[in-house]
């Protein structure tokens, strides 16, 4: 058990003591308490911790969020190439520079509120995104700190507000202006568009695609893919570490089975028409970009602007506006989960509401129009009733 007792300072004033053991069976002590009754409550709380399992050394939490980060580093080990130097970006640039010195007992929540909203209320407001972002370095950094029992909880994850995310509405386009598009793309790159705008891949899935990966019947593995590491694209596995297989129409595989012909099994079926190597995101007066332009001076109709990205939300809608339901479009487009699919395109699905009505009312009423609802015995019965057969 706890002990209190009292002791002098040189002054002359007096402060109180705390002295306990540890779940080590090492005994310590805590001093400077003005009162007994501050020595007490620590002294209470210390054995219900101890008791409870959630005793955290004083000490352990006079370590710096920037020690503390580079467990937090050495983690990332598991993490892709540009994903764990995104993380280390957004550490050294936003986190170290506010939390580095800090000693992870001396960070709270109203703390981290302030830096939360000083990044969107300063001079340089951030977007809401990377705000999001830079907190959640920081709460990782900091469950670093409770895994290894520095803190008892983590302070960046106690009821943090932060800015909402603008709601962005993603550009579908229509299946006319697909085939206008295509038109509009060079020669070099229309298998690859093709390939984009019906798969609904990413483009690091398609930059990594080889003959082998095609297999017939209109399906494509999709094994790998190609993600920025600074100025390099590096080969990683697929996003959520999962193969998929992917259909595309017949015109679209015979384009690709044509590009196959003359390369070798495990070549890649596109190459940088320059420099080779892997296929790089166009920037936005690249081939895309450019082929966009022309279709918004020939129709102001077609979107202004269109990124690479877009092209997989087209396929998703054109996957959809098909007949495909949500686990088709979650397989085809490598969702974690068909809800993750339904926040992004749910409304999509909108215009099948029609046809589900169409079809329960041929299913369930048909020949009954205008009848009202009820079984058929129960229409019987009040017709007898309404109708009675004469003596």
């Amino acid at each position: 058990m706890a002990t209190v007792s009292k002791y002098t300072l040189k002054d002359g004033s007096q402060r109180w003591r705390v002295r306990f053991a540890k779940p080590d069976g090492k005994h310590t002590d805590k001093r400077g308490f003005k009162t007994k009754r501050e020595a007490n409550q620590f002294a209470a709380t210390v054995e219900v911790d101890k008791a409870t399992g959630s005793f955290v050394p004083y000490q352990a939490g006079l370590v710096t969020v920037s020690e503390v980060g580079k467990l937090w580093r050495a983690s990332l080990v598991s993490d892709s190439v540009s994903w764990r130097e995104r993380k280390e970006s957004i550490y050294f640039k936003h986190v170290v520079p506010t939390w580095g010195h800090v000693k992870v007992k001396d960070v709270t929540p109203a703390g981290v509120q302030a830096w939360v909203t000083q990044q969107h209320e300063g001079e340089r407001p951030l977007a809401a995104k990377t705000i999001r972002h830079n907190l959640g370095v920081l709460q990782a950094v900091l469950d670093v700190a409770v895994s290894e029992r520095r803190i008892m909880t983590n302070p960046a994850r106690e009821k943090v507000r932060v800015p909402r995310t603008p709601v962005t509405e993603k550009v579908f386009l229509t299946a006319a202006q697909v085939h206008a598009l295509g038109e509009e793309v060079p020669e070099f790159y229309k298998g690859f568009y093709w390939f984009l705008v019906t798969s609904g891949a990413r483009f690091g899935e398609a930059a990594a695609l080889r003959p082998m990966d095609l297999l017939g019947g209109g399906l494509v593995r999709l094994r790998r893919a190609y993600s920025k590491a600074g100025q390099k694209s590096v080969l990683t596995d697929l996003k959520g570490h999962t193969l998929r297989t992917v259909a595309v129409p017949p015109a679209v595989e015979a384009e690709l089975l044509k590009l196959a012909q003359d390369k070798a099994h495990d070549a890649l079926l596109w190459e940088a028409p320059r420099k080779g190597g892997p296929l790089k995101p166009p920037s936005p007066g690249h081939w895309l970009g450019a082929a966009v332009r022309r279709c918004h001076e020939a129709d102001p109709t077609f979107p202004e602007h269109l990124g690479v990205h877009s092209l997989r939300h087209t396929a998703a809608s054109l996957l959809i506006s098909s007949g495909a339901n949500v686990k088709v479009v979650q397989q085809q487009l490598g969702h974690q989960s068909a809800t993750m699919t339904l926040d992004q395109y749910g409304h999509l699905l909108a215009h099948d509401l029609g046809r589900i009505a169409e079809a329960m009312d041929s299913q369930l009423f048909e020949g009954q129009i205008g009848h009202g609802l009820g079984t058929s015995a129960q229409k019987d019965e009040s017709e007898a009733k309404n109708n009675p057969l004469p003596a």
